[in-house]
């Protein structure tokens, strides 16, 4: 089985469009949990675009004690006015996984994960200084990459896929069947790279000891064949997909429809 953490990013983007408390990330992070969620993740930007360090400590005090807390970020991010910093806010949550992840302010979403074998130099201290908190450490990866060896022998526990171009080569190879286009077997065949890729990275972890976590555009509808290509996912992280779907067949439902794709 696969843990569901629900990223409530998205509800903080709509709250912040307006101003105001609502909708509150806080209160639909825990409409999430009441629906079957396991896990709710964030990732605070410097900038504060969608979730503030005001979101993370609400939600960190009311999350029940079963269910994992997920903040996401970059721990070479220096502090700012409005931002303490990814590990002050770790520090005061207490979650359960920190994902690292090289992101700067000019990227609207996470496109690239860290190179392995450039890690900062100090990579292996921040991995350290963060697990002293309690929290596990993932490192977000492209897919297809297999030299995880700098990532274990830095401490981390885990890696995250990005799972972007998946979510690109699975959408596109629908179209092409859906249309009946001149290239579904070419379609095809590269939606099934990609899930090779992710198939590769997966196992090269796994056999360095490294847990496997997934995430970026993962949807109800390319869920299943992800899992099924990817043995071995031990938590998927979800947000933009399941908010939009959410919006047409709520957010409840939603997320137990998640939830029977993945088990957890």
């Amino acid at each position: 089985m696969t843990l569901l953490s629900v990223n409530v990013n998205k509800i903080a983007v709509l709250r912040n469009s307006r101003g105001g408390r609502l909708p509150s990330p806080r209160d639909e992070a825990l409409r999430c949990i009441d629906a079957g969620a396991r896990g709710i993740t964030v990732h605070p930007r410097p900038d504060r675009r969608h979730i503030t360090p005001e979101d993370v400590a609400a939600i960190a005090q009311a999350l029940p004690p079963d269910v994992e807390f997920n903040i996401e970020g970059n721990p070479f991010a220096a502090p700012r006015e409005g931002y303490p910093g990814l590990l002050a806010l770790a520090e005061a949550a207490r979650p359960a996984q920190v994902t690292f992840v090289p992101d700067g302010d000019g990227q609207i979403t996470s496109d690239h994960g860290f190179d392995p074998t450039a890690l900062p130099t100090s990579m292996g201290a921040q991995v350290a200084t963060f697990k002293a908190v309690g929290a596990r450490v993932s490192l977000f990866v492209d897919a297809g990459e297999t030299r995880f060896a700098p990532i274990r022998d830095a401490g981390a526990d885990r890696i995250e896929l990005y799972t972007g171009p998946y979510a690109e080569a699975y959408e596109a190879a629908n179209a092409a069947a859906a249309h009946r286009a001149a290239g579904p077997v070419a379609a095809t065949a590269h939606l099934g790279e990609r899930i090779a890729e992710c198939r590769r990275s997966a196992e090269a972890a796994q056999a360095l000891g490294l847990g496997v976590n997934a995430g970026h555009d993962l949807s109800q509808a390319n869920l299943h064949a992800f899992l099924a290509g990817v043995p071995g996912v031990l938590e998927v992280s979800i947000g933009h997909a399941l908010i939009a779907e959410a919006l047409v067949d709520g957010l409840a439902e939603t997320v137990r429809r998640y939830r029977a794709i993945t088990g957890r």
